[in-house]
């Protein structure tokens, strides 16, 4: 009997930058991180690339359009959380159409541009490692914890 290949679950998030602020969501009802900050982003749902997921995970989620050939990969992460592994893509795009607004208020209660300098104190864990990463150009990163 074959042996079940490991899997591991992707995630894409978009890092959008303009005026020395970073755009981020406050997660809401989710029961994953709720009332901290994070990062527009989501899962891939199968038969779709990277950054096919993130331009409908952004759509969806701020009601933003991305040109697929505007993104750049900027950071990777692999984290490694007691029940599964994620490889996590960041994303970042310096045009875009439309002005970002919550598509899905009942997983998101605020929206907004930070200050780099001034960042919320709750940010996903991760998500703020993911931030300090690229904005000091470190291109992957590994991470471990019981982040549920």
């Amino acid at each position: 009997m074959a042996k079940e290949r490991f899997k591991i679950i992707p995630s894409v998030y978009l890092v959008l930058i303009k005026d020395n602020k970073i755009l981020l969501s406050r997660r809401y009802n989710t029961g994953y991180f709720d009332g901290n900050y994070s990062l527009p982003a989501g899962h891939l749902e199968g038969n779709e690339t990277f950054i096919q997921g993130l331009v409908r995970e952004v759509k969806e989620e701020i009601g933003v359009v991305l040109a697929p050939v505007d993104l750049k990969l900027v950071h990777t992460m692999n984290r490694m959380i007691p029940d599964n592994e994620r490889a996590d893509f960041f994303f970042t795009a310096e045009k875009w159409q439309g002005e970002p607004k919550i598509m899905e208020p009942e997983k998101c209660d605020d929206l907004r541009w930070f200050d780099l300098d001034n960042l919320p104190k709750n940010i996903v864990p991760y998500i703020r490692q993911a931030i300090n990463s690229i904005l000091n150009n470190i291109i992957y990163s590994e991470r471990e914890g019981n982040e549920k």
